[in-house]
């Protein structure tokens, strides 16, 4: 069986919005999916990358396409419950190594859909410790041993290590997506993701 692999950081919208679609894809071809969080702002520093609102802000016309390119993704796909974060652009190192530890303790999918309507449908602050807890709290999770754990040295190791990964494997933005050694960025490559799949 197919996997595809998604190397995602929570701050990134288009990344909710790939997760959101998914389902779909997954459904139609009978892959499965392996989440893989890293830190984008350590794939920016890596690959002297800048996020699209800085490197669009002084092209006319740019930043206000891709916005037209966003809604038009999220009137396909139904997506009318995401919202952009009243806080953005959020510092998630925080909520990252949060997924580090999810990841250990076998909770991972549990974690991330916590954190993506957090960040993508409720406007929280997600890089305010108090917050985190909260959200967390409210939705059944040991925000304490989350939390907590999540500055241990381990687990800023293996951040750190699936970012460098990451890099090691031609990543220079999110969302990307493999499957086998084949690579696509972006979320309007989900397409070319599931002709993949499907031997087209």
């Amino acid at each position: 069986m197919a996997e595809i692999e998604f190397y995602f950081d929570f701050g990134s919208p288009n990344a909710y919005l790939s997760y959101k679609v998914l389902p779909e894809i997954l459904s139609r071809t009978g892959a499965t999916l392996k989440m893989k969080p890293i830190l984008l702002g350590g794939i920016f520093k890596a690959t002297n990358n800048q996020s699209p609102f800085v490197a669009m802000a002084n092209i006319k016309g740019k930043f206000a396409y891709e916005q037209l390119e966003m809604q038009r993704f999220i009137e396909k796909h139904q997506l009318t419950s995401f919202k952009m974060n009243s806080h953005f652009p959020v510092n998630t190192l925080h909520i990252m190594r949060g997924a580090i530890v999810a990841e250990i303790e076998g909770i991972l999918d549990q974690y991330i859909d916590v954190v993506m309507p957090a960040m993508w449908e409720n406007s929280q602050k997600m890089d305010d410790p108090e917050v985190i807890k909260t959200v967390l709290d409210d939705a059944g999770l040991d925000s304490d041993k989350i939390v907590n754990r999540s500055t241990e040295p381990d687990v800023k190791k293996q951040l750190i290590e699936q970012t460098d990964e990451a890099v090691s494997r031609g990543i220079f933005g999110i969302p990307t997506f493999f499957v086998g050694d084949e690579m696509w960025f972006g979320k309007d490559r989900l397409y070319q993701v599931e002709d993949y799949l499907n031997g087209r």
